[in-house]
């Protein structure tokens, strides 16, 4: 993704270093005809004491313009409810190079777009719109979103029932064919087919028991008061778009759904369970290994699974706390977002209440969990967090504290280390980066 600024600043760089280049070989040459005659005169060295220490010095200037500061888009979703509120999805400019993000702007409003994805490879982002009422119907809304290259900003394309009440979370598969979404009021998930220029097609549904693309879950928990019907908190494709993994708060379970994208068809497969009472919210499936990781929301918990990608199954390993056994007053506090870094050693989940960010040791034989490091997110209220494309940095979202905050990632160990840079957002719950904007090899 080419913006005009891009290639102005990309030509700026090239005359720069044709014009150094020029300067450079026009005085090398005079420097030679002056040595060549130096050497008859028997002053070589005196001479060369005073022309060589400009060599390195226009050879350092020469370097730094070599210096390529690859940008990408970043969007924030908000709430857009009670004050402070936010206005709608916001845009910045990252840099990474330097990690800086630019003071955001309002890209478009749109009522609670909580949850973001981008597309695969159309410039279309996709929003879910948590609200109870779409055009007089009892559901919320999809909204698919073109993307003005030049600024970030966003334009709707399409909008789609999401035919359940408060939709909270979507994806889409890898090929970038399908969406999926789930209703967290409703207890749902569906799967919407996208056209070839990325817009939402209506839901197909089937009779008599045919597979269609919304399935309702079932199921409840012990916790009274959050499992009392099934909450659909999140649906993943796959890497093989074989299957969707779905996780229900309030049935405690990890649905895994057949998924069929040519058809844009969801059918039940199978199930898993965490602990009771654990509330699963979000799933991420190791990058190489046969191992998925759900944490558990109302437990303070992440639960390992073994995961066969052929018969579409998982198997659970572990559960392990997200914090120390120490910590007092645990109801308080609720897991929110999970993510495994690139690397595929480190796997992140965000704390709400405690406001941190713990980090776990992946064992890549058995799929194990070790709790390495509990850091502060200094933010309040981190609903989500994103690892920026290259694995270099991470950035949390204070839903509370209306901030971005960022932290560099240590290769070897996966430490977080607080930068005191803070961007202010308001009602920040979901972080989404584009690809890069300047040509170049795309970063994992």
């Amino acid at each position: 993704m080419v913006t005009l600024k891009t290639l102005q600043n990309e030509c700026l760089t090239i005359l720069a270093q044709t014009a150094i280049i020029a300067l450079f070989l026009f005085r090398f040459m005079i420097d030679i005809t002056q040595y060549l005659h130096c050497i008859q005169k028997q002053v070589f060295f005196r001479r060369a004491r005073r022309t060589l220490p400009h060599i390195p010095i226009i050879l350092l200037i020469f370097l730094s313009t070599n210096v390529v500061h690859a940008e990408r888009f970043v969007w924030f979703g908000s709430y857009t409810g009670k004050a402070p509120r936010g206005q709608g999805i916001y845009v910045s400019r990252y840099d990474e190079t330097t990690g800086d993000i630019s003071q955001p702007d309002v890209a478009c409003t749109v009522k609670n777009p909580s949850f973001l994805a981008i597309h695969p490879t159309l410039a279309v982002v996709y929003a879910v719109s948590e609200i109870a009422d779409l055009n007089g119907q009892p559901t919320g809304g999809i909204i698919s979103f073109t993307i003005d290259m030049e600024n970030g900003h966003l334009t709707q394309q399409s909008v789609q029932p999401s035919n359940g009440k408060g939709p909270c979370h979507l994806s889409l598969d890898a090929q970038g064919t399908v969406l999926l979404a789930a209703n967290y009021g409703s207890g749902s998930t569906l799967c919407l087919g996208l056209a070839d220029d990325g817009s939402l097609l209506p839901l197909i549904t089937h009779k008599k028991g045919a597979p269609g693309g919304f399935i309702q879950h079932t199921g409840k928990g012990p916790n009274k008061t959050r499992q009392e019907t099934p909450h659909g908190h999140s649906i993943n494709a796959t890497p093989d778009s074989k299957f969707a993994i779905s996780c229900d708060l309030g049935a405690d379970r990890v649905f895994i759904h057949k998924l069929d994208a040519s058809a844009a068809s969801l059918a039940p497969h199978a199930s898993a369970s965490t602990q009771p009472g654990g509330g699963p919210r979000h799933f991420a499936l190791h990058p190489r290994l046969p191992f998925g990781y759900a944490n558990n929301e109302l437990d303070m918990t992440v639960t390992a699974f073994r995961f066969d990608a052929a018969k579409g199954n998982l198997k659970k390993i572990q559960s392990v706390s997200t914090i120390p056994d120490s910590v007092q007053e645990r109801n308080r506090f609720s897991t929110a977002e999970i993510a495994i870094h690139p690397s595929g050693r480190f796997l992140y989940v965000s704390n709400r209440g405690h406001d941190s960010i713990s980090l776990f040791g992946i064992n890549e034989q058995s799929g194990e969990l070790t709790l390495k490091s509990v850091e502060p997110t200094h933010c309040q209220t981190p609903r989500h967090f994103a690892i920026a494309p290259g694995g270099k940095r991470l950035y949390a979202a204070g839903q509370e504290s209306g901030t971005i905050t960022g932290f560099t990632i240590d290769p070897i160990t996966g430490k977080l280390s607080f930068v005191n840079r803070i961007i202010k957002v308001p009602k920040p719950v979901c972080i989404v980066f584009s690809r890069p904007l300047s040509p170049g090899p795309e970063k994992p």
